[in-house]
């Protein structure tokens, strides 16, 4: 069984002060969601994280199955990074990282996700073949999702194991 690595970088023209309340609002996950992944919050969730705020929703990752997911926020530094950790789902591990930096002409964002799959080298299998496409496919859609909200431009993700 091995630990992913997945980093995506997206520069967007705003500011840091535009980019953080929507990026550290909770409730803005589901617009940067595909939606055939039938994102869904369960319960109420703050306009603003903060560390040891729990998170629960329901997700359709494959074949429309859903799946109950509890997210912790670990840690948060104020317009400089947050981190979410699964602590119930379908992953072995998931530890992401959000970092924020302002550069010239806008924030750069940088996201930085270890992951594990359980099920041994039949989880290293389905990843080679299925899970790591479909998370690429995710920030794909999300890059997608900020440019026509924010313009600006994106790079691709970059995965390591």
């Amino acid at each position: 069984m091995s630990v992913h690595r997945l980093e995506a970088h997206l520069t967007l023209p705003i500011s840091l002060e535009e980019a953080w309340p929507f990026f550290a609002d909770p409730r803005n996950l589901a617009l940067i969601t595909p939606p055939e992944m039938g994102f869904v919050v369960k319960g109420d969730v703050p306009a603003a994280m903060y560390a040891g705020l729990l998170i629960a929703y329901t997700v359709r990752p494959l074949f429309g199955i859903p799946v109950e997911w509890l997210t912790e926020i670990t840690h948060v530094e104020n317009q400089r990074y947050f981190v979410d950790e699964q602590r119930h789902g379908p992953y072995r591990l998931w530890h992401h990282q959000h970092h924020f930096a302002a550069v010239e002409g806008g924030v750069e964002m940088h996201d930085i996700l270890h992951y594990e799959l359980p099920l041994g080298l039949l989880g290293d299998v389905l990843d080679s073949v299925l899970v790591r496409s479909r998370i690429k496919g995710i920030f794909a859609y999300r890059r997608t999702v900020l440019r026509e909200r924010f313009g600006g431009g994106a790079s691709q993700p970059r995965t390591a194991a």
